[in-house]
């Protein structure tokens, strides 16, 4: 299981120490860096900034929202930034909810997983350029049918010709048939909330996709899942957990409309209904401090890794033996150094075949 850094959102400007911990991952030895996106910062620039000086780590974005550019711009980007890094880009795309594809970009949500088929099969023949790009969907159509438009337009294909026609497309999903499609047309899996508890129930939903998938695509041994996780490293389990109860009551109970909301879905789905409950009552009632001291410990350690390095040495052989080939670690630049060290030491106790390094990119 590799690990990587996930930069996570901004606020009021780059997140302190972000540009330090991507030369950081890169210098460690990480295996990638990725960048998100909501309705502030985008992916695609934070990631060519500043992945401009690094040369070895992978180039990711987790996620990339389908809302937020055509899926023929998107394809654009993705071959852009992997010519520019030297083919270490991987294009991370999601649906996001309704509240921000109809909010913010001001488009339909409906059928969120047909719309992502469409999305990532024009992307696909953009990067192939093995012929002008047509497509015919539901959702997207190229060229635009003559009596919709001027009647000018042109199937084209790409000036660019991609440095790696099978560059991988990683997919954001959270809810089963979202999964098992992620498994059956895409190269990985961008979890959030993965608890190794649900490993068997996971393992079982990506082996339906499997059954269905394409012999065009790559084969299902080299498919990745690549989970985002809190990292947090302090003086005892409590005060680290503490750092991450922010993070999941905005998830449970702020993300996405009451009764539509997929983060808070997942973790219904892990047990935690009546906490979630209890969360979400007080986020939308305005008290995000309640909200927060309701997430229980457990829920944290479920799906986070905090505590002392002793602590997170005792969680990480279940994350080992998980679905889960690559770790974004979500956590302070500044604990990257500790976190990459601490990854490659799984203790005294371990045998030869659990001592293991981060792998290069």
């Amino acid at each position: 299981m590799r690990l990587g850094y996930h930069t996570g959102y901004w606020s009021a400007g780059p997140p302190p120490g972000a540009a330090q911990a991507v030369q950081a991952a890169d210098e460690l030895g990480l295996d990638s860096v990725w960048t998100a996106e909501a309705y502030g910062s985008d992916a695609l620039t934070p990631l060519a900034w500043w992945g401009a000086g690094t040369r070895r780590v992978r180039l990711g974005t987790a996620i990339a929202q389908l809302s937020a550019r055509t899926p023929t711009a998107a394809a654009m980007a993705a071959l852009t930034l992997d010519h520019l890094s030297g083919g270490r880009f991987v294009l991370g795309l999601g649906a996001s909810g309704p509240q921000v594809v109809e909010g913010w970009y001001g488009q339909p949500y409906p059928r969120p997983l047909a719309r992502t088929r469409e999305y990532v099969d024009v992307v696909r023949q953009v990067l192939a350029r093995e012929a002008p790009v047509t497509y015919d969907g539901a959702f997207y159509r190229l060229p635009l049918p003559a009596d919709e438009g001027a009647g000018l337009g042109k199937a084209l294909r790409s000036t660019v010709h991609p440095l790696r026609a099978d560059l991988p497309i990683h997919l954001a999903a959270e809810g089963p048939r979202n999964i098992a499609m992620t498994a059956e047309i895409a190269d990985g899996w961008l979890p959030l909330f993965y608890s190794p508890r649900m490993d068997a129930t996971y393992r079982e939903l990506l082996a339906e996709g499997f059954a269905r998938r394409s012999a065009a695509r790559r084969p299902a041994e080299e498919f990745e899942v690549v989970a985002t996780v809190p990292v947090v490293l302090g003086d005892d389990v409590e005060s680290a957990a503490d750092v991450v109860r922010p993070f999941i009551a905005l998830y449970a109970g702020g993300m996405g409309a009451k009764g539509a909301n997929f983060h808070r879905d997942v973790l219904d789905r892990l047990g935690y209904a009546a906490a979630c409950d209890e969360i979400q009552a007080h986020y939308l009632a305005g008290d995000k401090a309640r909200a927060t001291a309701a997430v229980p410990t457990e829920l944290v350690r479920d799906v986070a890794l905090v505590g002392t390095e002793a602590d997170l040495r005792a969680q990480l052989p279940a994350w080992r033996a998980t679905a889960v080939t690559t770790v974004l670690a979500q956590a302070d630049p500044r604990a990257l150094p500790r976190i990459a060290a601490l990854w490659g030491d799984p203790g005294p106790d371990a045998g030869p075949a659990d001592r293991r390094t981060p792998d290069p990119a």
